[in-house]
């Protein structure tokens, strides 16, 4: 995301919910019987260059055409018989799919790696999860991520069944999430400043400030942090730890504030923020005897120069979740 959207989305969550902006509840774009039989389709398809490809994707889960940008590797042409393992990596919030290749060196950095890099929209808020809305059937990025786009990479791309995934922000709750929840689905998961305990101290205010600086309702995420806990618990990676046993997991955070980087006050404070509750979620890991490669490091900004080095630092343990290696 650019440093003036984080900011202006995430620094100042507290008077953001009490703002009076206009809410309203995401669409119960409930899928006909037809469309769910169906799966996703691809209805749009862009080549950028030889390698890198955008497509548009009609999703039953979510209910909407989805963008998703497809990164192959040098190779992959000249082996049209051979699968290929799958990176996801997951956007912040109020950014979007592009975010990966228009803040990073990412599609270079891979050319040489026998992986197919993934970039799927998760919405405006960035929060890759099926939306409670109220008990009805709706707005559903997760399925959309973890099923139907992997299907349509199998049958498109040539997709194997090795998966690893990355992101930033909310993107990082996304990878720990969806690791989490699908054991064995990914080999490796890694979060760079991602939310990992929905439910700490200031994180659910944190989390409803994302959505409603997009215009809806927060309970429509997962609905009341106390009265539906329950709900809250089973989309928290931090609650939901001793399932991540056996994943490959990478978790870096900055300190912020503390010897931070104050030309990005804005986004210090916002790392700062989400401190303690990184360290809750892997003293939970230490406590169930999980391992993880953890990278906790003094000052830092909630921005993508920091999540730049993360990314490489954590390629090994991708790579290896890959098959890689």
């Amino acid at each position: 995301m650019t440093r003036k959207r984080r900011c202006a989305a995430l620094a100042v969550t507290t008077a953001l919910l009490g703002s009076g902006v206009a809410l309203t509840a995401p669409p119960a774009t409930a899928a006909s019987a037809v469309q769910a039989a169906a799966g996703a389709t691809v209805v749009g398809e862009k080549w950028l260059d030889a390698r890198t490809v955008d497509l548009t994707v009609a999703s039953p889960a979510v209910g909407a055409d989805l963008p998703v940008r497809v990164v192959l590797p040098t190779g992959y042409a000249a082996h049209p018989d051979r699968t290929w393992p799958v990176l996801y990596l997951l956007q912040g919030a109020h950014d979007d799919y592009t975010s990966w290749t228009r803040e990073t060196d990412v599609v270079d950095f891979l050319a040489g790696q026998d992986v197919i890099t993934v970039m799927p929209s998760s919405g405006p808020t960035g929060i890759p999860t099926d939306w409670w809305n109220y008990g009805r059937a709706g707005t559903d990025y997760e399925t959309f991520q973890v099923d139907e786009l992997m299907s349509l990479l199998r049958q498109k791309f040539r997709a194997g069944t090795k998966r690893a995934v990355a992101g930033v922000s909310t993107g990082g709750y996304g990878a720990l999430a969806f690791a989490a929840r699908h054991p064995g689905t990914f080999g490796a998961a890694a979060s760079y400043s991602g939310i990992l305990d929905t439910t700490a101290f200031g994180m659910p205010t944190v989390l409803n400030a994302i959505v409603a600086r997009e215009g809806l309702l927060p309970l429509t995420l997962w609905g009341n942090p106390l009265l539906n806990r329950d709900n809250w618990n089973r989309h928290n990676p931090y609650a939901q730890a001793r399932a991540l046993k056996g994943t490959g997991l990478y978790v870096s955070q900055g300190s912020g504030v503390q010897g931070g980087d104050f030309g990005n006050l804005e986004g210090a404070l916002l790392e700062g923020a989400l401190w303690s509750q990184a360290h809750r979620f892997t003293d939970q890991l230490d406590a169930l005897g999980i391992p993880a490669q953890v990278h906790f490091y003094n000052g830092g900004a909630h921005a993508w120069p920091y999540w730049r080095q993360e990314f490489k630092a954590s390629w090994p343990t991708l790579a290896k979740g890959l098959g890689l290696s």
